[in-house]
C-alpha cells in the first residue's frame, strides 16, 4: 500500500476569525508607519497564509520554536504588526500547526486502518506503511509534530502531548473493535494503544534522519514491535481469563 498525500493548508478548518483581543506578547508591537506596507507587502493576510509561511521556513534542522515573528512576517509578505491580527504570538501559531498536523495524520492513519480491516492485509503493517509514507512525502507538518515534543516552549510540548493522546484514544477504540471481531481480548487496551503510539512516534522521529533505503527494514521492525505488544496483551488477557 502506498499513500501519497500532501497537506492543503487552504483546506484547514481551524479557527478563521481574526484575533481581536489584547495581544499577549513579550514586547509591545510598534505602531504601523505609513510605509509599513511597502512594496511587495500585503495589507492583510489569513491564518492559513501565516501557517504556510512558517512551514516554508522549517526543515530537518530548523524547528518552529527557533522561528521569529519577523521571519514569518517577511516570508508571508506582511508588516510584522499584521501578524497580531491572526495570532497572539509565535506560540499560538506553533500550536495551530501542531493541531493541524495531528488532525491530518490521524485522518491518514485512520483511513489506512479501515482499508486494511476491510481486506486481508495486516492492519498493523498497513498503518505503519502509511505513517512512513507520509513521513517521506515532504510533509513538514508531520515533521513539526514529531520534533516539537522535544524542543520549544511548554505550549509546544503540551500541544504535542494533546495530539498524542488523541491518537491513543482513537487507536484504543480501533483495538477494542478489532479484538471483539477476532474474539481475541486485550489486556489493558488503553495502555496498549499508548505503548504503540509512543513507539511509532519515537521511531518516526528517528526515521527522519535515516535514508529512504532504510524504510523497508524500518517498516519490518516497527510492524514486528507493534505485533509483539499486541501479542503480549492478548496473552495476559488469556491468562487472566483462565484464572
Amino acid at each position: 500500500m502506498c499513500i501519497h498525500l500532501y497537506i492543503n493548508l487552504r483546506g484547514y478548518d481551524g479557527p478563521t476569525t481574526p484575533y481581536v483581543g489584547p495581544a499577549r506578547v513579550t514586547s509591545s508591537p510598534q505602531p504601523l508607519h505609513p510605509d509599513d506596507h511597502g512594496p511587495g507587502r500585503k495589507a492583510s493576510i489569513s491564518r492559513e497564509d501565516l501557517l504556510a509561511a512558517a512551514l516554508k521556513l522549517v526543515g530537518p534542522h530548523r524547528s518552529v520554536s527557533t522561528l521569529s515573528l519577523r521571519e514569518v512576517a517577511r516570508e508571508a509578505g506582511i508588516a510584522p504588526n499584521s501578524f497580531y491580527r491572526q495570532f497572539r504570538d509565535m506560540d499560538e501559531l506553533a500550536v495551530a500547526l501542531i493541531d493541524l498536523a495531528g488532525r491530518s495524520l490521524r485522518k491518514i492513519i485512520g483511513e489506512a486502518r479501515h482499508r486494511a480491516a476491510s481486506t486481508d492485509r495486516s492492519v498493523v503493517r498497513g498503518s505503519v506503511e502509511a505513517f512512513i509514507e507520509q513521513l517521506r512525502a515532504d510533509d513538514k507538518l508531520l515533521h513539526v509534530l514529531l520534533r516539537e515534543g522535544n524542543v520549544g516552549s511548554d505550549a509546544f510540548k503540551h500541544a504535542v502531548e494533546r495530539e498524542l493522546q488523541f491518537f491513543e484514544e482513537e487507536l484504543c477504540l480501533d483495538l477494542v473493535r478489532l479484538a471483539a471481531r477476532d474474539n481475541a481480548p486485550l489486556h489493558e487496551p488503553a495502555i496498549v494503544s499508548k505503548a504503540i503510539t509512543r513507539l511509532v512516534f519515537a521511531m518516526g522521529a528517528t526515521a527522519m534522519d535515516l535514508p529512504r533505503a532504510k524504510d523497508p527494514e524500518l517498516i519490518d521492525q516497527l510492524s514486528e514491535m507493534v505485533r509483539l505488544i499486541i501479542t503480549g496483551s492478548r496473552a495476559l488477557a488469556s491468562r487472566s481469563a483462565t484464572r
